[in-house]
């Protein structure tokens, strides 16, 4: 799956929230988008998922302009005031709320079951605001992994809530490495200490990606 932003900008009630922005990735490739902290980055997150329609440029699959294709194949996590989960309810209800999202059993024994698998019964109770930074970034993005159809993801500002840029870099990677296409959008971290050229907002020509699912051969064995 290839998903190909083509100039994409977003226009909002007082002005430009996000300018003309390209952006190309497949499969198994990471890239990372770097902007200013704010609404339009996220813009362009929502615009590669499907979920909004960019003012001008176009958002492609595989060639097609296929919204619902987009909608489908597209995980935006954790996105503010979009899927950002409610501070005030427990990780087991999030985690519930997710899994049936996922289309996943989701009823109290599942719910726990999951919590165990991913080390985190603990914090069954604790309420979701309280979980640390990295620890929130990592469930979430295990839970959007899951979810049937997926093969991107858009890991939206993770860097505002931890400035330990190893929890999503090295997370982002793993998922890419597990042949999804992974975006990170960044705002806060400082380009110079990010573990890649970032594509940046308000440009054309980008960095490109970095490959990380390893080449196979024929047989299945590492190339």
């Amino acid at each position: 799956m290839q998903v190909r932003a083509d100039r994409v900008s977003v226009q909002g009630p007082h002005g430009t929230l996000l300018p003309p922005t390209s952006l190309a990735l497949g499969e198994g490739h990471l890239a990372i988008l770097h902007g200013e902290p704010g609404i339009g980055i996220t813009a362009f997150g929502l615009a590669l998922a499907g979920r909004i329609k960019p003012t001008t440029g176009t958002v492609t699959v595989d060639g097609v302009h296929d919204d619902a294709k987009l909608r489908e194949k597209v995980a935006v996590v954790d996105a503010p005031g979009v899927s950002e989960p409610d501070g005030a309810l427990t990780l087991r209800v999030v985690v519930g709320e997710e899994l049936a999202l996922a289309q996943r059993p989701a009823g109290a024994d599942a719910v726990k079951r999951w919590l165990t698998e991913h080390d985190v019964g603990g914090y069954a109770g604790t309420r979701f605001e309280n979980l640390a930074g990295a620890l929130r970034t990592r469930l979430l993005t295990e839970l959007a992994a899951t979810r049937k159809g997926v093969r991107m993801l858009v890991l939206d500002t993770p860097d505002r809530h931890t400035s330990e840029l190893e929890t999503w870099s090295m997370l982002a990677h793993e998922h890419a490495e597990r042949g999804l296409a992974v975006v990170v959008l960044t705002a806060t971290t400082p380009i110079g200490a990010l573990p890649q050229p970032p594509a940046r907002v308000g440009e054309h020509d980008q960095p490109e990606p970095r490959l990380c699912l390893e080449a196979t051969t024929p047989s299945g064995e590492n190339a």
